[in-house]
Protein backbone atom coordinates (compact mmCIF):
# COMPACT_ATOMS: atom_id res chain seq x y z
CA UNK A 1 0.00 0.00 0.00
CA UNK A 2 1.47 3.30 -1.10
CA UNK A 3 0.99 6.25 1.43
CA UNK A 4 -2.04 8.41 1.01
CA UNK A 5 -2.75 12.51 1.72
CA UNK A 6 -6.19 13.39 0.73
CA UNK A 7 -8.72 16.08 0.89
CA UNK A 8 -11.90 13.56 2.06
CA UNK A 9 -13.96 16.27 1.63
CA UNK A 10 -12.95 17.16 -1.53
CA UNK A 11 -13.00 13.69 -2.98
CA UNK A 12 -16.55 13.01 -2.02
CA UNK A 13 -18.52 12.32 -4.85
CA UNK A 14 -22.40 12.58 -5.09
CA UNK A 15 -24.80 10.99 -7.17
CA UNK A 16 -28.93 12.75 -6.98
CA UNK A 17 -30.70 10.71 -4.89
CA UNK A 18 -28.08 8.34 -3.96
CA UNK A 19 -25.06 7.16 -2.42
CA UNK A 20 -21.20 7.17 -3.76
CA UNK A 21 -18.83 4.76 -1.68
CA UNK A 22 -15.25 5.09 -2.80
CA UNK A 23 -12.89 2.21 -1.33
CA UNK A 24 -9.89 4.50 0.00
CA UNK A 25 -7.63 1.51 1.80
CA UNK A 26 -7.81 -2.04 1.38
CA UNK A 27 -5.39 -4.09 3.85
CA UNK A 28 -5.25 -6.93 5.53
CA UNK A 29 -6.54 -5.94 8.66
CA UNK A 30 -8.38 -2.92 7.41
CA UNK A 31 -11.04 -1.55 5.20
CA UNK A 32 -11.55 2.88 5.08
CA UNK A 33 -14.53 3.35 2.51
CA UNK A 34 -15.44 7.54 1.70
CA UNK A 35 -19.21 7.68 1.72
CA UNK A 36 -21.08 11.18 -0.15
CA UNK A 37 -24.77 11.13 0.56
CA UNK A 38 -26.90 13.09 -1.50
CA UNK A 39 -30.03 14.71 1.22
CA UNK A 40 -32.37 12.30 2.22
CA UNK A 41 -30.64 9.42 1.54
CA UNK A 42 -30.24 6.68 3.78
CA UNK A 43 -28.49 3.42 5.00
CA UNK A 44 -30.89 0.74 6.68
CA UNK A 45 -30.08 -0.64 9.89
CA UNK A 46 -28.06 -3.32 9.39
CA UNK A 47 -25.40 -4.80 11.28
CA UNK A 48 -21.42 -5.87 10.63
CA UNK A 49 -19.35 -8.91 11.85
CA UNK A 50 -16.32 -6.78 12.22
CA UNK A 51 -15.73 -3.56 14.30
CA UNK A 52 -16.23 -0.27 12.69
CA UNK A 53 -16.06 3.65 13.00
CA UNK A 54 -17.83 6.24 11.21
CA UNK A 55 -16.72 9.90 11.57
CA UNK A 56 -19.20 12.14 9.82
CA UNK A 57 -16.88 14.93 7.68
CA UNK A 58 -19.35 17.57 6.84
CA UNK A 59 -23.09 17.87 6.69
CA UNK A 60 -25.95 16.87 9.47
CA UNK A 61 -26.87 13.31 10.21
CA UNK A 62 -29.00 10.71 12.51
CA UNK A 63 -27.03 8.25 12.84
CA UNK A 64 -28.78 5.29 15.03
CA UNK A 65 -26.53 2.77 17.05
CA UNK A 66 -28.30 0.35 19.13
CA UNK A 67 -31.81 1.62 19.44
CA UNK A 68 -30.82 5.38 19.79
CA UNK A 69 -30.52 7.82 17.77
CA UNK A 70 -27.91 10.39 17.67
CA UNK A 71 -27.39 13.98 15.88
CA UNK A 72 -23.95 14.06 13.97
CA UNK A 73 -22.72 16.52 12.61
CA UNK A 74 -18.71 17.39 11.00
CA UNK A 75 -16.37 16.13 13.83
CA UNK A 76 -18.73 13.39 15.02
CA UNK A 77 -17.13 9.93 15.59
CA UNK A 78 -19.11 6.37 16.27
CA UNK A 79 -17.39 3.40 17.42
CA UNK A 80 -19.45 -0.11 16.79
CA UNK A 81 -18.47 -2.97 18.22
CA UNK A 82 -19.56 -6.26 15.97
CA UNK A 83 -23.08 -7.10 16.11
CA UNK A 84 -24.02 -3.91 17.04
CA UNK A 85 -27.21 -2.48 14.94
CA UNK A 86 -26.79 0.46 13.21
CA UNK A 87 -28.10 3.22 10.33
CA UNK A 88 -27.46 6.75 8.81
CA UNK A 89 -30.09 9.19 7.38
CA UNK A 90 -28.31 12.02 6.05
CA UNK A 91 -30.42 14.79 6.49
CA UNK A 92 -28.05 17.37 3.67
CA UNK A 93 -25.67 16.08 1.83
CA UNK A 94 -23.23 14.14 3.91
CA UNK A 95 -19.35 13.19 3.58
CA UNK A 96 -19.09 9.88 5.97
CA UNK A 97 -15.83 8.02 6.37
CA UNK A 98 -16.30 4.34 7.56
CA UNK A 99 -13.73 2.36 8.69
CA UNK A 100 -13.70 -1.54 9.60
CA UNK A 101 -11.17 -3.52 11.10
CA UNK A 102 -10.65 -7.22 10.40
CA UNK A 103 -9.37 -9.63 12.99
CA UNK A 104 -6.62 -11.59 11.69
CA UNK A 105 -8.66 -14.97 10.93
CA UNK A 106 -11.04 -12.80 8.98
CA UNK A 107 -8.51 -11.31 6.67
CA UNK A 108 -8.30 -11.72 3.32
CA UNK A 109 -5.74 -14.41 2.13
CA UNK A 110 -3.12 -12.84 -0.02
Amino acid sequence: MEKLALDLNAKAEFADEGIVSKTLVEEPFSKVILFGFAKGQSLSEHTASMPAIIHILSGPAKVLLGDTWHDAGPGSWFFMPPGLNHAIQAEDDVVMLLTMFRSWEAAPAE
